[in-house]
C-alpha cells in the first residue's frame, strides 16, 4: 500500500490539531530510531513489527532517504536478515550483505537503495519477539561492529517499552468501551412466562457450542440482551462481546467498521483503525439488523465467514481471527431470502441455530415483573426513596399491546418516574395513547368513511414512526410501503417528523 505524500507542514499542522494514539506512537518510535541512527552514524534505520495473525513483518517506521518507499513492503518471519532475527530472537551483524545468503535483495533493488551492511536486533516484550530494529549502512563506508549491537539493543528496549505501553493503553481503552456499553444496558432478561423461559433455555443450550446463531424478533424485544446471555454463558465469557448495528452505517462505512482500515484507505482515514472483527478476536461478535446489509456487503461477509480471513481496507495483508458470530433481525428473514433481498447461502451460514424472541404481547404475564424491574432501576438512577406502581396503572399496562415491546415499556416507565408527581405511578403518568379494550369506545362517529380512514392512517403512521424511534425507512419497511410513499403520506396528513 503506498503512503500519501502530504505537503510540507501538513504533518505538523495535523499533530497540533490533535492526533490518534497510533500516530503518537509512530512519532515516538521514529524519534527513537532517528536518535539511534545519529549515534550509530547510520544512513537508514527501520523498525518492523510481527503481525501475529499472519506471521509477517511490517515496516512500522523507518528513517533515511527511502523511508516512505520501504514501508510498502513486508517480510515473512524467517525471510531476509530481519526475518531471520525475528525467528531466532538473537542479534545479527552483517558487514557485507552481498556475501550473506539470508539477505533479501529485492527490497533494496525495487526502491533503488544500495545496501552494504546491516546491524539488526530483536524487539522483545518479555521473552516474546514482537519485531526487529535494524540499522543500515554506516557513514564513510565503515562496517558495524559488535559494540554497535549493544547500543542498538538500548534503542530496541526503549522502542519495546513504548509499544508495550501503547498496547496496554489500547486494551484498557477496549475494556472501558466495553464496560461503558454494558453499563448502558440492563443485562437481565426478566420474566417467568413459558415463552421467555423456553428462549432462555435454548440460549443456554446453544451457548455451549460454537454454532452461529440467528435471533429473530420484533424491534424492542431484547435481541441484544439474548446475545449477551449466550456470550456470558459460553466459554468465551472472559473475552469481548463486540456489537454492531448494521443499519447504522452506509455500506462503505460498514465495511470499515467491520474490517478496519489503514491510514489513507479512503478520504477521511487519517489513521489506521481496528475493525470490529479484530476487536472480537477470541470472543463474540453480535451483528444486529443483519438484513439491512446491501447485497455486496452480504457477499463480503459470507467470504469472511467461509474462509476465516479478511483484509483491512487499504491493505493486502490477510488477517485471521477466531470469533463466534451471533446475528439478529426484526425482518421476516425467510421472505427476504425468498424475494432475493438476502443471500440464501449467508442465511444458512448464520442460521445454524435460530431463536425467536417473543413480542411483549405474547408474554403479557411478564409485564408486572418487567415494570417493577424498570421502576426499581430508574428509582436508583434518580435517587428516589420510594415509588410504587398503582393497580390501575398496572391494569392499563396489561391491557395495552405494546407495539414497541419491552423497549416501549421501559421508555414509558422512565417517563412516568421522571414526570410523575406522587409516590406512585398512576395511569395518567403512562404515555400510552391507545388501548385495545377502548377500541370501540374511541371509534370515530359522525364522520365519513373517508375521514375515518384518513384518521386511522395518520395514527397508524405516527405509531409506526414512534415505534422505530423516528427511523422512517424502517417504519416504511414494517408497514410494507415504499419510503417515498411514506414521505408523501407524512406531508399529506401533516405528521410532524
Amino acid at each position: 500500500m503506498k503512503e500519501r505524500n502530504p505537503k510540507k507542514g501538513g504533518e505538523k499542522k495535523k499533530a497540533d490539531s490533535g492526533s490518534s494514539p497510533e500516530d503518537d506512537l509512530n512519532r515516538l518510535l521514529e524519534m527513537i530510531l532517528e536518535s539511534g541512527a545519529r549515534m550509530m552514524r547510520a544512513k537508514a534505520s527501520s523498525l518492523l513489527l510481527v503481525e501475529s495473525n499472519t506471521q509477517k513483518l511490517h515496516f512500522r517506521v523507518a528513517t533515511g532517504a527511502k523511508k516512505k518507499e520501504v514501508k510498502q513492503f513486508s517480510l515473512n518471519v524467517g525471510e531476509g536478515i530481519a526475518g531471520y532475527v525475528a525467528q531466532q530472537g538473537e542479534p545479527l551483524l552483517i558487514p557485507d550483505v552481498s556475501r550473506d545468503r539470508r539477505w533479501y535483495r529485492q527490497i533494496s533493488e525495487q526502491i533503488g537503495f544500495k545496501t552494504y551492511s546491516i546491524a539488526c536486533v530483536p524487539l522483545k516484550v518479555g521473552y516474546k519477539v514482537i519485531g526487529v530494529v535494524e540499522f543500515v549502512n554506516k557513514e564513510g563506508g565503515e562496517s558495524f561492529q559488535e559494540s554497535d549491537l549493544e547500543l542498538i539493543s538500548v534503542f530496541a528496549e526503549l522502542a519495546a517499552v513504548a509499544i508495550e505501553n501503547a498496547q496496554k493503553f489500547r486494551l484498557v481503552d477496549l475494556e472501558n468501551r466495553g464496560l461503558k456499553q454494558e453499563l448502558n444496558l440492563s443485562h437481565e432478561i426478566v420474566g417467568n412466562s413459558e415463552a421467555i423461559e423456553r428462549v432462555v433455555s435454548d440460549a443456554l443450550q446453544v451457548a455451549n457450542s460454537m454454532a452461529s446463531t440467528l435471533i429473530l424478533g420484533e424491534s424492542g424485544t431484547g435481541k441484544e440482551l439474548l446475545a449477551r446471555l449466550i456470550h456470558q454463558a459460553s466459554s468465551r465469557a472472559d473475552r469481548h462481546l463486540v456489537t454492531l448495528n448494521c443499519a447504522a452505517f452506509p455500506e462503505t462505512l460498514l465495511e470499515a467498521e467491520l474490517f478496519g482500515h489503514e491510514k489513507g484507505a479512503f478520504t477521511g482515514a487519517t489513521g489506521a483503525k481496528v475493525g470490529k472483527f479484530e476487536m472480537a478476536d477470541q470472543g463474540t461478535i453480535f451483528l444486529d439488523e443483519i438484513a439491512e446489509m446491501s447485497g455486496s456487503m452480504q457477499a463480503k461477509l459470507l467470504r469472511v465467514l467461509q474462509d476465516g480471513i479478511f483484509y483491512r481496507l487499504g491493505s493486502n495483508t490477510p488477517m485471521n481471527v477466531d470469533i463466534r458470530v451471533i446475528a439478529a433481525t426484526n425482518r421476516n428473514i425467510a421472505d427476504e431470502v425468498k424475494y432475493g433481498r438476502f443471500r440464501e447461502d449467508l442465511y444458512y451460514r448464520l442460521n445454524v441455530v435460530e431463536i425467536h424472541m417473543p413480542a411483549l404481547r405474547e408474554r403479557k404475564s411478564d409485564i408486572p415483573l418487567l415494570a417493577r424491574h424498570f421502576v426499581e432501576m430508574f428509582k436508583r438512577e434518580k435517587g428516589y426513596a420510594s415509588l410504587e406502581i398503582s393497580d390501575a396503572a398496572l391494569e392499563k399496562m396489561m391491557s395495552y399491546d405494546w407495539p414497541g415491546n419491552v423497549r416501549e415499556l421501559q421508555n414509558a416507565l422512565e417517563r412516568a418516574v421522571v414526570m410523575g408527581r406522587g409516590k406512585q405511578i398512576d395511569p395518567e403518568d403512562l404515555p400510552i395513547l391507545y388501548s385495545p379494550d377502548s377500541a370501540f369506545s374511541e371509534m370515530p362517529v359522525g364522520k365519513t368513511l373517508q375521514e375515518a380512514v384518513h384518521e386511522f392512517k395518520k395514527k397508524f403512521i405516527e405509531a409506526n414512526i414512534r415505534n422505530t424511534g423516528g427511523n422512517q425507512s424502517q417504519a416504511a419497511r414494517e408497514m410494507g410501503i415504499q419510503r417515498t410513499y411514506l414521505s408523501r403520506l407524512i406531508s399529506r396528513y401533516g405528521i410532524k417528523k
